[in-house]
């Protein structure tokens, strides 16, 4: 008799599946058809491709604007943008809580000048750019746009997509800063704000991608994910927000991990699932209904033992997201176990979906896997599991209240933990670190000078204080806390205070002393 055998989210894998694996006249519908199950397009990529946007930002403005033009002359079609941690927390660099932390895991952004920085050369009416910002999102919005007018781009011109999914920073990622209800409230006003001016703006990318990186399965990434998705519309929907003007263009993250035919069955069941919810819930729309993802190949499947096997897995990652439906991707660069990645191994990622594209034959027909048994098995468990979780958060109240409870965090932290001791016992194989191991150590990856970028990016925020307007400045800033206290939007209040080169770190501060920080389990 053969051993059992499970996915990473332990469903269990027979040995061969045949018909008799599907209810009868269970076959999907075609593409482009409700729900959606095959993609959202009829003929998805032999009409149009992914949108192949790699995730750059490191150091100061300038190193960052010269990454993405070196990803741009290499065929990137999107930019992405990562912030450093005091930007994400909304902090400026020469903040004492900074020390350490300017520039390291993204781009310094103190004021719009940094962000006018980054895109230097780089008309803003001719890319789509991504922001991964949440707590700090109103932010540094608000400085697209100014940097935009000041490029001599209106609002209506900028397209990308701003992440602005604070909910699951309380859940897995922690750069949260406010309490829950105000957060949601600036999540809020982005959704009013896109809509008001026009934008071709994705205003929330609802992310299951940390929480997958912190240990949640992919079953739990489908849940938790149209959780949190469930929240932020039921709350804009109760601000008066139409829905069907809104979900269009509520996007969605989803992680790649390297188990192919589960991450395949995850796109399809996660698209699947979110149709029925849209229709059952919200009477939504069909374009309400679909559900559009960029998709990141997993980090924390990464090793620092043997790197160049990064590249495999990252391959391997990258196919599951293009056989399951994508509409973007970022591939990781194969060193970033070991460093921010290098100019070459960004390169390398961007060329594996490249060939990916024009090589593989894998954009030939939509959902050339749709059919297989094994896959078809796997979409269905994965719905109905990820259907039963989103009843459990339900029963807690919503997201917001889940959150609240631990009950996401608890979910996902003993779920890690299982991952970890089946890493531990070699039950779960990871080539070159429990099996086929070799002893030399990991290579030596050269770094920025961080100290000296922390002290040039200091020096660059004094000096912008030094130049701006007191008055305006000021007037601004009591604008918006008047603002934060009363109930009015406050985007066009945030606008107004970075025009005037308010920073950062003293927006958050302003909405700080009005509404607090939160506090876990206060």
């Amino acid at each position: 008799m053969s051993e059992e055998r499970r996915t990473p989210s332990g469903i269990p894998v027979e040995v061969v599946y045949g018909p008799e694996s599907r209810p009868a006249g269970s076959a999907p519908e075609a593409p482009g058809e409700f729900p959606f199950t095959r993609g959202i397009y009829p003929t998805m990529y032999r009409g149009r491709l992914w949108t192949m946007r790699q995730y750059a930002g490191f150091g100061t403005a300038a190193e960052t604007n010269a990454r993405f033009r070196h990803l741009l002359d290499a065929g990137q079609t999107g930019l992405s943008v990562a912030f450093d941690l005091p930007t994400q927390m909304g902090y400026d660099s020469d903040a004492k809580i900074a020390d350490g932390e300017v520039g390291r895991a993204g781009v310094a952004i103190d004021t719009a000048d940094d962000l006018a920085e980054v895109f230097t050369g780089i008309p803003l009416d001719q890319v789509s750019t991504s922001m991964t910002i949440n707590a700090t999102a109103a932010i540094l919005l608000a400085m697209y746009v100014v940097v935009g007018e000041e490029q001599g781009v209106p609002p209506g011109k900028l397209r990308g997509t701003v992440q602005n999914d604070v909910l699951k920073e309380y859940i897995a990622r922690g750069t949260y800063i406010f309490p829950l209800e105000p957060s949601l409230r600036l999540v809020g006003d982005i959704f009013r704000y896109v809509d008001a001016e026009g934008m071709p703006f994705n205003p929330i990318s609802i992310s299951g991608y940390h929480m997958r990186e912190a240990g949640a399965t992919a079953v739990q990434e489908v849940a938790f994910t149209l959780a949190n998705a469930i929240q932020y519309l039921d709350h804009a929907v109760a601000a008066g927000i139409a829905f069907d003007a809104l979900a269009p263009r509520v996007s969605f993250f989803f992680a790649a991990h390297s188990d192919l035919f589960e991450e395949v069955a995850k796109f399809r069941a996660a698209r699947r699932l979110w149709a029925r919810i849209v229709r059952e819930r919200y009477q939504g729309s069909e374009a309400s209904c679909l559900l559009r993802f960029h998709t990141q190949t997993g980090g924390s499947t990464l090793t620092a033992q043997q790197p160049m096997n990064n590249v495999i897995r990252v391959a391997v990652q990258a196919l599951a997201a293009v056989l399951g439906g994508t509409q973007s991707l970022h591939t990781n660069g194969y060193d970033e176990a070991l460093a921010l990645p290098t100019a070459g191994a960004a390169k390398l990622a961007l060329r594996t979906q490249q060939i990916l594209a024009y090589e593989s034959g894998a954009t030939q027909t939509a959902d050339p896997l749709g059919g297989s048994y094994y896959l078809e098995q796997l979409t269905d468990v994965i719905e109905k599991e990820a259907r039963a979780l989103l009843k459990d958060v339900e029963q807690q109240g919503g997201a917001a209240r889940a959150i609240e409870h631990g009950f996401f965090q608890d979910a996902i932290a003993r779920s890690a933990y299982r991952q970890q001791q089946a890493l531990e016992r070699g039950e779960t194989v990871v080539v070159g670190v429990n099996r086929f191991v070799e002893t030399e150590g990991p290579p030596s990856i050269s770094s920025p000078d961080y100290s000296a970028l922390a002290e040039q990016q200091r020096k660059r925020v004094r000096g912008a204080r030094k130049k701006r307007d007191g008055q305006r400045w000021k007037q601004t800033l009591e604008a918006l806390a008047a603002g934060a206290a009363g109930s009015n939007p406050l985007m066009p209040r945030i606008v107004d205070a970075v025009r005037a080169r308010a920073t950062v770190g003293e927006i958050s501060d302003t909405l700080r002393q009005v509404w607090g920080v939160f506090k876990p389990n206060a």
